[in-house]
């Protein structure tokens, strides 16, 4: 680095993961805090060879539009001079990309201190995107320094991590199928448990398998004997076989059975231990070995000649199948069986060890392996080396690959779909071996030789050859139903003066309409009439928990702006959402925030995720607070306790909702229409801000409540019962035990 150069790097101050919507976004992302320090005096064409090196080290960002719109827009701003945080924050994207995990957003944005910036971009899963960030900074010191820098090996510890914490290609399907469908879901742990929906309307997930998969069908399918003699009994063709104890009794069965037999572990799973095509002693006597270490005991079974395939039914409907293929290599005449292995099967690109591949890599390592046994049978060992021509089989089974959805007989359809419902499985993995899918079972002597539970997605949307199948959006479209996107009816409130109140109120009045209520708020954390917590519950996890609740019918959810800024909110949309006021910004300086138009542009975000048929109130007598209506993608309430106020008249002009209070009386009204609800309650202990701040909480109360669709009368009868200040002064919905 030459002395015109600066003597710094990009410091990074804080990193917070925003797992809901949030200031920036509707997603999850990650916010940078960076102090670039000497580098403030240093933009990208200040720093000499600096753009070269950095895209030579990334060549891919060559495709970033950035701000310009249009590939090689970063590039652009590059050339122009941008600064070094918004470098980071395509060097992180593009970092993300290249490990599969591909996002186009970011945003970087400066402080109100010189030379420290926000950086965010887009986080799927928080360990994942941290990675990124770390690999991303290396890199960029690297590049202003003009060191070497291992792009691929970042690269790989990025991929490391998104296979050890992001979800499985199985569950991603499902979860990005609920999405395209508004379903929401929440994350239960570090693996594949996910909700979908909400409160009481909520099904959970665990990759392929769903709250209806019945533990008793799991352990039927789990027992392969048991399974046969199920299906046989409901005349589902299946392969005649005994449970043996021993070699000799293998044999024994095999000759009972009829030769070519084959045999398998009784309980195992993933077609370990199973072999295939055996006619003799010896070779029945070792297969027995082998399956004997994968299960607590051993069939033997008849041969079923023909192809594996893997038929897919959800909901008792066939929806996917794939045919599987032999694994052969070729001899060269020089080349060792192992190393055939490696240059003629696992260099497939489609295999590999992650859940993403849909073939699996062929080792030889495992004494226990079936390769080894399959090579025995043919006389060979991993070091021999067939002569030039010879073909020699790996594998016969586990390469289910090909897509063959639309060649399945209706009657093969039919075994397969019946075959699910005796065992009892809502999702299920049918594996069946014939000559020909195109043609019925029994006139092949074709058989169903497994049903498995919980199985495999991959083959199915990334086939090696034929069509991928939506079979995520088949599993959604079984637990939900066209037309149920599993959301309960939700209310967010942000804002700073009596929000508790408002929160408390609406969840009064929609318990009173006999909704079993999950309430967080400044009081605490309740369900129906129970305080679950009684430390103020305004952060994002107190609203995953009224979420994860299956008893809750409805939701109000209390947010501060703090979390919003720190957290994000803890739901990704809302029927209602409330916004009464922007004060608190003396609060918030850690997250540049000093003043109330600041504070504007954080509680937006409640207003950015009201859903399309949902309603934003908002208090009108803010003028910054009611041109968030233009923002919202629902419906619109305007309050205020002046009815004169000119921004209720226009937005009534407009035919728009409004509600206020005239002659001590809530009116609520639409366009030139008004009713007259009912007496707003008084309070003598209160009198001026005070008593001006209760009556618009109660305000804003009771028109989210009209926005939910309660009815005038009992709003009327709900405010007249509520307690704004509970008669046990601890904060408790004592009233919701009525």
């Amino acid at each position: 680095m030459s002395s015109s150069s600066p003597n710094s790097e990009v410091q990074i101050l804080r990193v917070q993961h925003l797992r809901g919507p949030n200031v920036w976004t509707y997603r999850a992302a990650l916010e940078v805090w960076l102090d670039l320090g000497d580098l403030e005096d240093w933009p990208s064409n200040r720093l000499t060879g600096f753009n070269d090196r950095l895209t030579g080290l990334l060549p891919g960002l060559h495709d970033h539009h950035c701000g310009v719109g249009e590939r090689g827009g970063f590039l652009q701003r590059l050339d122009e001079g941008t600064w070094c945080g918004h470098v980071l924050e395509h060097v992180v994207i593009e970092l993300l990309n290249l490990a599969g995990m591909s996002t186009g957003f970011g945003q970087t944005r400066s402080t109100s201190r010189r030379g420290v910036y926000r950086m965010v971009v887009r986080a799927r899963d928080e360990h994942v995107a941290r990675e990124a960030l770390h690999a991303g900074h290396g890199l960029l010191a690297a590049a202003i320094r003009g060191d070497d820098h291992d792009v691929e090996a970042a690269v790989q510890r990025i991929r490391d991590k998104v296979d050890r914490c992001y979800l499985g290609p199985s569950t991603q399907s499902i979860v990005a199928a609920a999405t395209e469908r508004g379903i929401p879901h929440l994350r239960l742990n570090d693996g594949n448990l996910v909700q979908l929906g909400q409160g009481a309307r909520q099904r959970r997930i665990w990759t392929a398998e769903t709250d209806l998969t019945s533990a008793i069908a799991e352990g039927i399918s789990r027992d392969k004997g048991l399974t046969k003699q199920l299906l046989a009994a409901c005349g589902v063709p299946v392969p005649e076989g005994q449970r043996v104890a021993s070699a000799d009794e293998a044999w024994e069965a095999a000759q009972s059975v009829g030769l070519p037999v084959a045999v398998k572990p009784r309980d195992g799973n993933h077609a370990r231990g199973v072999t295939l095509d055996l006619t003799s002693r010896d070779e029945i006597a070792a297969a027995y070995e082998l399956a004997a270490t994968q299960g607590s005991s051993v069939m033997v079974e008849r041969h079923i000649r023909g192809d594996e395939h893997r038929l897919l039914v959800i909901g008792g409907k066939l929806v996917a199948a794939t045919r599987g293929e032999s694994a052969w290599i070729t001899g060269d005449g020089c080349s060792s069986v192992a190393e055939l292995i490696q240059s003629q099967i696992n260099s497939d690109p489609r295999r590999g060890e992650g859940e993403d591949c849909p073939l699996s890599l062929i080792h030889l390592e495992d004494p226990e392996s079936p390769v080894r046994f399959e090579l025995q049978r043919q006389g060979l060992t991993g070091d021999a080396v067939p002569p030039v021509g010879r073909r020699v089989l790996i594998a016969r089974n586990g390469n289910l690959s090909i897509d063959c959805t639309d060649d399945v007989h209706p009657e093969v359809a039919h075994a397969a779909a019946l075959a699910a419902r005796v065992v009892g499985l809502d999702i299920a993995g049918v594996d069946l071996v014939c000559q020909d899918v195109r043609q019925p079972l029994a006139a092949q002597g074709g058989a169903i030789v497994e049903v498995n539970a919980g199985p495999g997605l991959l083959m199915h949307l990334k086939p090696a050859v034929g069509t991928p199948r939506p079979v995520g959006q088949a599993i959604i479209d079984q637990l939900f139903p066209a037309g149920d996107n599993g959301r309960i009816p939700l209310v967010g409130v942000a804002g700073s003066h009596d929000t508790a109140i408002v929160a408390r109120l609406v969840a009064w009045l929609l318990h009173l309409g006999g909704r079993k209520v999950g309430l967080a708020c400044g009081d605490g954390l309740y369900v129906g009439a129970r305080r679950i917590d009684r430390r103020p519950a305004t952060d994002y996890a107190a609203g995953q928990r009224v979420l994860i609740n299956r008893e809750v019918q409805a939701a109000v959810i209390e947010t501060s702006a703090r979390a919003i800024l720190r957290d994000g909110l803890p739901y990704d949309r809302c029927a209602v959402g409330v916004v009464t006021d922007l004060g608190g910004a003396e609060q918030l300086a850690e997250f540049d925030v000093h003043d109330a138009g600041q504070m504007a542009r954080v509680l937006r975000t409640q207003v950015d995720v009201v859903l399309p048929d949902g309603v934003a109130v908002l208090h009108a007598a803010d003028e910054r607070i009611a041109a968030m209506a233009d923002l919202c993608d629902g419906d619109v309430i305007l309050y205020a306790a002046d009815a004169a106020l000119p921004a209720l008249a226009a937005h009534r002009a407009r035919g728009g909702r409004a509600a206020f209070v005239r002659g001590g009386r809530l009116v609520f009204a639409q366009g030139a229409g008004e009713s007259v609800v009912g007496p707003m309650p008084a309070d003598s202990d209160l009198a001026g801000v005070a008593l001006c701040r209760r009556q618009l909480a109660l305000l804003a109360g009771a028109c989210a409540a009209w926005a939910l669709g309660i009815t005038p009368e009992l709003v009327a009868s709900g405010l007249q019962t509520f307690e704004p200040v509970p008669a046990d002064g601890s904060g408790a919905l004592t009233q919701l035990a009525i």
